[in-house]
């Protein structure tokens, strides 16, 4: 309806083609429901809506590469987060590996040990028989 009344101010001068341009306009604001959101929109912002779009699609680039720059940190840290996990894993299993050998290699000793205080009492026994002997 402003519009229309826009419309007849500026065609004061003009009845007849601003009737045919009142009916031509009632049609497409009446059929078509996203040009009466284009007319309010034109009333309400004016001459500043190129302005206010260029803003808006200023912002969302804005926001799109910002969104991209944090995707890619997060992948980022992802991957070092993975590689240090890796990492930490390896050396978990390095060090229980050697701690498996040194616990052998203990074992092992200890057996040994035996060994010679049994051959120990061996000798001293075979010793105690000889003496025992003469």
């Amino acid at each position: 309806m402003l519009i229309l009344r826009k419309l007849e101010i500026k065609n004061l001068n003009k009845p007849s083609i601003m009737a045919k341009e009142n009916k031509a306009i009632e049609e497409k604001v009446s059929d078509d429901p996203s040009s009466k959101i284009e007319a309010i929109k034109n009333l309400i912002f004016g001459e500043n809506i190129a302005a206010y779009n260029s803003e808006f699609e200023k912002v969302k680039k804005d926001i799109s590469s910002k969104k991209k720059e944090l995707e890619d940190f997060i992948e980022d840290t992802r991957k070092e987060l993975n590689q240090a996990i890796d990492n930490l894993s390896t050396d978990i299993n390095i060090r229980i590996t050697e701690l498996e050998d040194n616990l052998a290699d203990k074992v092992e000793m200890l057996d040994t040990k035996k060994v010679d205080k049994k051959m120990l009492s061996d000798l001293l026994i075979n010793l105690g028989e000889k003496i025992n002997q003469k």
